[in-house]
């Protein structure tokens, strides 16, 4: 945060349309830069750090290191990023475990809200069979899966452990 009310730190540093930080990004050979607000309260501080993801709530335990976040389950996705890599950042940037949660109880979850992880092509291909959401995924045996669809056992196992990992959470 800054001293002067009037001075948006974020703002500062990316700069007017990003004129500040497209150097240090080009320099960077492309690579993404997240630009958050450092604050000394560990509840808004991960909070910023899931950003884009909207936070419902944290349960923080100092001794462990741990958070726990509770999401509604379209942000889920958002906060975890594709293959975890946004939780893992915001982890090690925040110096705390952090534990996603969906808010409330859900039945089924469409495969579209996984886009995140999972490649549209690959959602695409188990639409065409027939199978729209996570647990009608889950339902089948690799064999059927490799027969319904044109995809290749090695990604359904991929996407099955996706699945399979949401709803252990």
């Amino acid at each position: 945060d800054s001293y002067d009310d009037r001075i948006d730190p974020v703002g500062a540093c990316v700069g007017m349309k990003g004129s500040r930080i497209h150097g240090i990004v080009r320099e960077l050979g492309n690579e993404n830069i997240d630009v958050i607000n450092f604050t000394n309260n560990t509840q808004l501080y991960i909070s910023r750090a899931l950003s884009p993801a909207r936070v419902t709530s944290i349960k923080i335990d100092d001794e462990t290191k741990r958070a726990e976040v509770i999401l509604k389950p379209e942000e889920v996705s958002k906060a975890i990023g594709r293959g975890g890599h946004n939780i893992r950042l915001a982890g090690r940037l925040t110096g705390y475990e952090i534990d996603v949660f969906r808010e409330g109880v859900e039945e089924d979850v469409e495969l579209s809200e996984f886009s995140d992880e999972i490649e549209d092509w690959i959602i695409k291909e188990f639409s065409k069979a027939g199978l729209d959401t996570a647990k009608s995924v889950l339902e089948q045996e690799i064999g059927d899966l490799v027969k319904r669809t044109d995809l290749e056992e090695e990604t359904i196992q991929e996407v099955i452990r996706i699945l399979k990992e949401e709803f252990e959470e």
